[in-house]
């Protein structure tokens, strides 16, 4: 099930993965990381570190950054669905 947007456990699952016919073990083991560190971000109990996209970069021939700005995304979207409260704005309005 897609969100907008998805959580980068789920892009590296269905985009990565599943087109390679990777197990989550193969791809552990090729990735240097536990099986279970990798189960946790593919069912979103994790997210992804800069170490962690450094080493799918690595093994998926795309960039840290990639993977960085997938997880940013998320946690951007996950935070704008949360109220945070009463913020003071702490500078002027810029005006015209």
């Amino acid at each position: 099930m897609m969100h907008d947007p998805p959580h980068p456990g789920e892009i590296l699952r269905a985009d990565y993965l599943e087109p390679l016919e990777l197990t989550v073990t193969e791809a552990a083991r090729a990735l240097g990381v536990t099986r279970k560190t990798l189960s946790a971000l593919l069912n979103e109990r994790a997210g992804v570190s800069p170490a962690m996209a450094y080493r799918l970069a690595k093994g998926f021939d795309t960039s840290p950054e990639f993977w960085v700005n997938l997880q940013s995304q998320y946690d951007l979207w996950q935070v704008r669905k949360t109220p945070v409260g009463k913020v003071r704005r702490l500078v002027a309005e810029k005006g015209g």
